[in-house]
């Protein structure tokens, strides 16, 4: 079993602590925030609280830990914990650019730890078919990605919440919720070649922004099209077109509390299908996936390439939503 520290309790902090609760794979062995406040959270499931991380990754009873910490500091989480031979759980995103990214996954390679990160769409029963019917050929030639994750769960956050700083999320939700859909566009498609990112406030409050269009061409010439909003209820949807046929995911539901999904495909020369999936726990799957990794019995199903090449094109989107102008992917 996994023994980790939780470092950072804010929602989704919280969330994954409590899906640890009893789980057979890891133990939350410490919570960790800068916040005195969170001990009450931590005293409430018996679990020891820490508000410093260096002694946290220091400790010889933690051997992993899980960062839900804002974005800017993950880079620096990450190699401060590679270098104490912890393993890393980091939430996406990994980084907010190329260098930064090169930097993390450098440190974990060097000092033999695993790197995992928090896209657990990655994880969803009938995004691992799509992605398997693409990778078994019955799309044909991939030819474009459309997908949406819209959501309102930031309207009720206070003004200075983190999570809508530009410090921490430039590009409004790209951070949120883009994120995910550029990383599976990526693991379908490859490395990305160029973006054109358009954020608007629209509907809301959120002065960072509120609506994201998103156009990014990859390498290969193929193209997805991103659409991602913080002021309507949830959406969540991942199709892909190829020569031979599509596939589409619909969430019933926000990750957080799933509720299902349903797949449709449409083969040529065959009867189009849809197919209902019930709940799992992506979120879960996840990090198993990673105490899998840091305890040898597997490797870690998505590739570092891809990871950093998801930060090579998230820093070129940042880029195009100040200077509205297309640009150019860094690749690693």
């Amino acid at each position: 079993m996994l023994k980790v520290a939780v470092v950072g309790l804010g929602w989704w902090g919280r969330i994954i602590t409590g899906l640890l609760k009893e789980n057979s794979k890891l133990f939350v062995a410490r919570v960790v925030d800068v916040d005195p406040a969170a001990e009450k959270f931590a005293l409430g499931l018996g679990v020891p609280f820490s508000n410093e991380f260096e002694k946290t990754i220091k400790s010889p009873d933690v051997q992993a830990v899980v960062l839900c910490t804002p974005h800017s500091q993950h880079c620096e989480q990450i190699v401060r914990a590679a270098n104490a031979r912890k393993h890393v759980f980091c939430e996406k995103p990994l980084a907010l650019n190329r260098a930064d990214v090169l930097k993390a996954v450098a440190a974990c390679n060097a000092n033999g730890v695993a790197l995992a990160v928090g896209h657990e769409k990655r994880f969803e029963p009938p995004i691992l078919e799509l992605f398997g019917m693409a990778a078994r050929g019955e799309l044909g030639t991939l030819l474009q990605v459309e997908a949406n994750f819209s959501q309102d769960r930031f309207l009720s956050m206070p003004a200075d919440n983190w999570r809508l700083t530009e410090k921490e999320a430039p590009a409004g939700p790209m951070t949120a919720t883009g994120i995910h859909l550029l990383d599976l566009s990526i693991g379908l498609l490859g490395p990305a070649d160029n973006v054109l990112a358009r954020v608007r406030q629209l509907g809301s409050a959120l002065v960072n922004g509120d609506t994201l269009a998103l156009q990014i061409s990859f390498k290969n010439g193929t193209n997805a099209l991103i659409s991602a909003i913080l002021a309507t209820p949830f959406e969540g949807r991942f199709a892909v077109y190829g020569s031979k046929g599509w596939a589409d995911v619909r969430d019933k539901a926000h990750p957080e509390a799933p509720e299902g999904w349903v797949l449709t495909s449409n083969i040529r020369n065959q009867q189009k299908t849809t197919k209902e999936y019930p709940p799992s726990a992506a979120v879960l799957a996840n990090l198993e996936a990673f105490a899998d990794a840091a305890e040898g019995r597997a490797p870690y199903p998505v590739p570092q390439d891809q990871m950093i090449e998801n930060i090579c094109a998230l820093e070129a989107v940042f880029k195009s939503a100040r200077s509205g102008n297309v640009e150019r992917v860094e690749n690693r």
